[in-house]
């Protein structure tokens, strides 16, 4: 049965964030430095950690204690669609060798990250735990949900058979500081807010938004999550998987007023109903974290003023002392 650890403690622990450079290690180095730990980060173009000899020559060298597997080859469905080679090995491999390594080095704790992909298309709202491969995986990621998949079951694995205290955690949709905002490849919420930035900036009459606007979506502060995964690491041991999310959701049409309050853009909003809305509605159920004693604490409409911000000062600005 999953239960709440006597307490595992990082102070003076060495803490390796594998995927520092990413939205959520970054946010995890932000929140570590208030835990007294040495915090360990792999250079990308020293360590391969498709490779298992650099994995394991590293982690001899850096000797983490305490591990979170945050990097994986990450990217949306053009991404996943016209690439599902490089999702399916880079992220099986990332896994199986820090696993591995972590177990033959003796690591003392490690957690691997899931992702909502990882649910069937079609699961019961909100999606509990439980209802991991209960049915078919939405098709445009299915490469990147069966790695992700095999990583949960790959930390499980380790735990029955060796004892290892490996855990896994599924946080829902992030956004936050050090997101990706290129319109090709990002997500929904650094994609709306570089959109109404742009046409405030342009004095554009509207933005244009897919789908109807009536679809059901939840989305997860990056800061909030990193502090569910510390907290985890720090309470928690057990082979159940968690869910992280804020416990509530807005449709598609609330979340683009937020953005457009967020970024102070008054014109209008287009929905462009041609194109396809998704699934009615993707929240996960938070009721097992909630028991653990987590819950997350930053209202949507705090977190993307922050984000916005973010933006402004890291991407526009950057980008604008660029081209001068």
């Amino acid at each position: 049965m999953p239960s709440t650890s006597p307490g595992y403690t990082l102070r003076n622990k060495r803490v390796w964030v594998a995927g520092h450079r990413g939205l959520v290690g970054g946010a995890l180095v932000r929140r570590l430095q208030g835990e007294g730990c040495e915090i360990l980060t792999a250079p990308r173009d020293g360590v391969d950690l498709r490779r298992p000899d650099h994995v394991e020559r590293w982690m001899a060298t850096a000797k983490p204690q305490a591990i979170f597997l945050a990097a994986a080859k990450v990217g949306g469905i053009y991404a996943n669609d016209t690439r599902p080679a490089e999702f399916i090995y880079d992220n099986l491999m990332i896994q199986s060798n820090v696993v591995e390594a972590s177990y033959r080095l003796g690591v003392e704790k490690l957690m691997l990250l899931g992702s909502s992909c990882i649910y069937p298309r079609l699961a019961p709202q909100p999606i509990p735990e439980s209802a991991l491969l209960t049915g078919p995986l939405e098709p445009t990621n299915q490469w990147y949900a069966v790695a992700k998949i095999a990583g949960i079951k790959l930390g499980q694995a380790y735990r029955r058979q060796y004892g290892c205290d490996f855990i896994s955690v599924m946080p829902t949709n992030l956004y936050g500081p050090g997101d990706n905002f290129d319109l090709m490849q990002s997500h929904v919420v650094p994609a709306l807010l570089a959109k109404a930035h742009a046409a405030m900036v342009e004095r554009a009459p509207s933005i244009e938004v897919w789908g109807t606007g009536k679809v059901r979506r939840e989305f997860l502060y990056v800061d909030d999550a990193a502090d569910g995964m510390v907290y985890l690491m720090k309470n928690y041991s057990g082979e159940e998987f968690v869910n992280l999310g804020p416990g509530s959701d807005v449709t598609i049409a609330e979340l683009v007023d937020l953005v457009c309050k967020a970024v102070g853009y008054r014109g209008g909003v287009q929905f462009d109903t041609s194109r396809p809305d998704g699934a009615p509605r993707k929240m996960v159920d938070i009721e097992f974290a909630a028991s653990l004693g987590w819950k997350a604490q930053t209202p949507l409409k705090e977190g993307l003023a922050t984000t916005y911000r973010w933006y402004v000062d890291h991407i526009v600005r950057e980008t604008a002392r660029a081209v001068a």
